[in-house]
């Protein structure tokens, strides 16, 4: 039923905008917009400020700054309302394309510090789904975050509280302050954020072997309530302009997560042996702390507006979790009772430095190049105590302790040259080469090493056509690699229950995707349609152990994957109201035939997106955001239906100096993860529900003596640090 609400809101996102564009035919409103570096690129809707610019390559620029996204309370949030963007289960993916990496002006961040960034800092944020060699390799997609940026004197600041309302998870607040001061050739900025209270996952999961010689089903229930005990994030950073051409930058930022609460597992199994129950309580005192230190240099080297960006970065990660675990058991009517104490140390030091040089031939043609090089450290250090008293007794489980080493080079370079042919035709080519080493060594499941060097090329190809001034089209082809992320790497236990751990997986290899994709910008109309093959995806499942009951929860890599995936947007905007509207088809087929998945049907899923905006001038805005992603069948399993309906007003009081606004967010709590597969005879269902269903009130005060922000901050380009999760 939910379903025909969101269609109904598109439907009539469309309709409403045909009547108020006839009501208004005498008016003439700009259609396009002449780009100063791309002549007859994109096609940018003047009068009021559009949410959405799309560029005749495929990309788009989403407007934050003076829109109801600046309200969101994180970056991952506003990611969670931006078209053709999922936010879930840790990834942030984009439709059609795979999970995206996070650049912030153009230089690529870590997930810890891309949810550190404030949002009153963001200006807009590009979604590139054919990025270039200058972009790293890891992800299938880029999200670029720009922040704002000025050349005036002064100071300014804002400080926001925040407090959010679940029936699911409780309250919690969230206070961010952020300040930036620039006279004359020097800028400073530091920012601050505190959130504190609750929050709450809840996984709901059944596991059934239906043959009846060693029929099985476990019922498992796992509830996440977390108490956020300091989640920070801080930051400084200086900046002195030698000139107007060039100039230094040295910056300082962190975060801090002390995680409190417990862990509720409950896991009830019934077999050919009779029926038993477990519960695991795990008391969570989760302590991590994470740095970074960069200094960078950017300078323009000639008239023409070439540049030189040179930057060196340090990065440290220190996580240490000592949490206590009681476990019951009632097996066969008789009650027994166990303690465990899960000890681990974990850091991570990454140190890069990297060189770019983008060299500006002429107007239409310009070469770039540059190159990288990193060298990550990763240590773990895992002991489980064990006792039947919850005081004392304790001694080492060696089966669940483990140490781990980890230690990656990477070296890369590229290139990408870009120019055009005649007045209808502009392309760009290029490569970008890596070379990768790394050594692994881990005591889980005994002594075990692995060292391994190897390179790759990923070459990317973009033709843009201006067909006419109301038609253009781009053709592209892009190949993609995506590492294992560190933790997914190491073997280290995270005990759940009795039967339910998650462990790494030492022997995962890198994916690769090659991408193409046709699209057409007509008048206001966005079309793209492509195909991505994916080689060695990696995935996730619940895999049996090596008791008859006991399931890990580990990622794998399937054999192949193909993705289809076409969509059609269209955003419009007059004088009281802006709306995007966006409907998309995917088809996605996974293949593998080592872990005993059995084939399922291959069913397409739709997404519909409308995003509206409201303005009565000097009163209030309304937003109304709803989006539905349904059910999908992909070969070896099926995901079921999700969606969000959101409603937001925002009030500005003193002259804008104070803005307030209420938000009631994923309004019926439909933002669920759900489905099933069958692996290794093992028929698998599960429910995952987030905290996404609240009321939040938010009151920003912004205070100065300028009206812009001033300070750019550069990041060095951090694959690595992306793989820290």
């Amino acid at each position: 039923m939910r379903f025909l609400v969101y269609v109904f809101i598109f439907i009539y996102s469309l309709i409403l905008h045909s009547v108020s564009a006839n009501g208004q035919s005498k008016q003439t409103i700009p259609e396009k917009a002449v780009d100063q570096h791309n002549e007859l690129n994109e096609v940018v809707i003047k009068r009021q400020a559009a949410l959405l610019k799309y560029s005749s390559d495929g990309n788009i620029d989403v407007n934050v700054a003076n829109t109801l996204l600046s309200t969101s309370s994180s970056v991952n949030e506003l990611l969670g309302r931006v078209p053709n963007v999922i936010v879930a289960e840790g990834q942030i993916s984009v439709l059609g394309k795979g999970e995206a990496i996070i650049y912030l002006n153009g230089i690529l961040i870590n997930y810890e510090r891309f949810a550190a960034i404030p949002v009153s800092q963001i200006s807009k944020i590009e979604v590139i789904s054919n990025p270039s060699s200058k972009y790293d390799a890891e992800g299938k997609a880029v999200i670029n975050i720009i922040t704002k940026k000025n050349i005036e004197n002064g100071m300014i600041g804002t400080a926001s509280q925040q407090v959010t309302v679940s029936e699911f998870a409780g309250i919690s607040t969230n206070t961010l302050l952020d300040f930036n001061y620039t006279k004359g050739q020097f800028s400073f900025i530091t920012n601050y954020g505190l959130q504190l209270g609750k929050g709450r996952e809840l996984l709901y999961t059944t596991r059934t072997r239906p043959n009846p010689d060693e029929y099985m089903q476990s019922v498992l229930t796992t509830d996440w309530q977390r108490q956020f005990n300091n989640y920070s994030n801080f930051g400084f950073g200086l900046q002195y302009a030698f000139s107007e051409k060039n100039y230094i930058s040295l910056a300082y930022s962190g975060n801090i997560e002390d995680l409190g609460g417990v862990v509720e597992s409950r896991n009830s199994i019934t077999n050919n042996m009779g029926n038993s129950f477990y519960a695991t309580d795990i008391d969570k005192n989760d302590v991590l702390l994470n740095q970074f230190i960069n200094l960078n240099y950017n300078a323009i080297t000639d008239s023409k507006g070439s540049s030189l960006f040179i930057g060196t970065q340090y990065s440290n990660y220190n996580g240490t979790i000592k949490d206590f675990i009681d476990e019951n058991s009632l097996v066969d009517e008789r009650n027994a009772e166990k303690y465990l104490k899960n000890n681990v140390d974990n850091t991570i030091d990454i140190i890069s430095i990297q060189a770019d040089y983008s060299k500006k031939i002429n107007e239409n043609t310009k070469l770039e190049t540059g190159a990288k090089f990193s060298n990550a450290k990763v240590q773990s250090g895992t002991d489980f105590l064990i006792s039947d008293a919850e005081n004392d007794g304790f001694e080492l489980d060696d089966q669940l302790s483990s140490d781990f080493k980890y230690v990656e080079k990477i070296s890369a370079a590229y290139f990408n040259y870009g120019s055009s042919l005649g007045k209808k035709f502009n392309f760009s080519f290029g490569v970008r080469g890596e070379w990768t080493s790394y050594n692994l060594y881990s005591t889980a499941d005994g002594i075990q090493e692995f060292k391994k060097n190897y390179g790759n090329f990923f070459p990317n190809v973009l033709l843009n056509i201006d067909v006419s001034d109301d038609l253009k089209a781009h053709v592209s082809y892009v190949s993609r690699i995506t590492r294992p992320r560190y933790q997914a790497l190491n073997p280290y236990v995270i005990y759940q229950d009795p039967f339910t751990t998650i462990e790494g997986n030492p022997n995962l290899f890198p994916e690769k995707t090659h991408a193409f994709e046709i699209g057409t910008m007509y008048k206001k109309f966005d079309f793209k349609i492509g195909y991505t093959y994916k080689i060695d995806p990696i995935s996730g499942a619940a895999l049996r152990g090596d008791t008859p009951n006991s399931y890990i929860l580990k990622a794998i890599n399937l054999e192949a994957g193909h993705v289809f995936f076409s969509s059609l947007s269209r955003s419009f905007n007059v004088k009281w109201w802006n709306s995007t509207n966006t409907v998309s088809v995917n088809l996605t087929k996974s293949i593998d035939h080592y872990y005993s998945y059995v084939f399922s049907p291959v069913k397409p899923q739709f997404y519909f997106y409308s995003n509206n905006t409201f303005t009565i001038p000097n009163v209030f805005k309304i937003q109304l955001l709803a989006w539905y992603l349904g059910d999908r069948g992909y070969g070896l399993g099926s995901d079921n239906s999700r969606s969000t309906v959101t409603v937001g007003i925002e009030r500005n009081f003193f002259k804008e100096a104070l803005k307030l606004n209420f938000t009631a967010n994923d309004i019926f709590h439909d933002f669920m993860v759900s489905g099933n597969y069958d692996v290794g005879q093992t028929e698998i269902y599960y429910h995952r529900t987030y905290t996404t269903n609240y009321f939040k009130l938010i009151a920003t005060y912004s205070f100065g003596n300028s009206k812009k922000q001033t300070f750019k901050k550069a990041e060095i380009e951090q694959t690595e640090n992306n793989r820290a999760r």
